[in-house]
């Protein structure tokens, strides 16, 4: 269900804004295709966790955004952040402590 790079960076996106278009979400996600951008919103939405929303707007205007169901995963995503900050500084230490030849 949230295998996969893509989906935890989309989620943390969607977590910091109320509502995220297409393509910012692509400027915020250096690296990502519009085809698996497109691929791992679509299984979001199936799965409850994002919903799309369409404006009846020229040009049409779609955003996507967390529902309360997807509100779940905060506090597993609050908690990946700070372990992974903590992974870094760890890093970090050990990088600076080794002996340098």
């Amino acid at each position: 269900m949230l295998s996969g790079k893509w989906k935890w960076l989309i989620l943390y996106h969607l977590f910091q804004h109320p509502s995220l278009r297409f393509s910012e979400l692509m400027r915020r996600i250096p690296g990502i295709t519009q085809r698996v951008l497109t691929k791992q919103l679509r299984e979001l939405e199936e799965e409850g966790i994002v919903e799309r929303t369409v404006y009846p707007e020229v040009p049409p205007r779609v955003e996507y955004a967390i529902t309360p169901y997807g509100q779940s995963l905060r506090p597993i995503l609050d908690l990946m952040h700070a372990w992974g900050l903590e992974h870094l500084r760890r890093k970090a230490e050990r990088a600076h402590q080794e002996p340098k030849l």
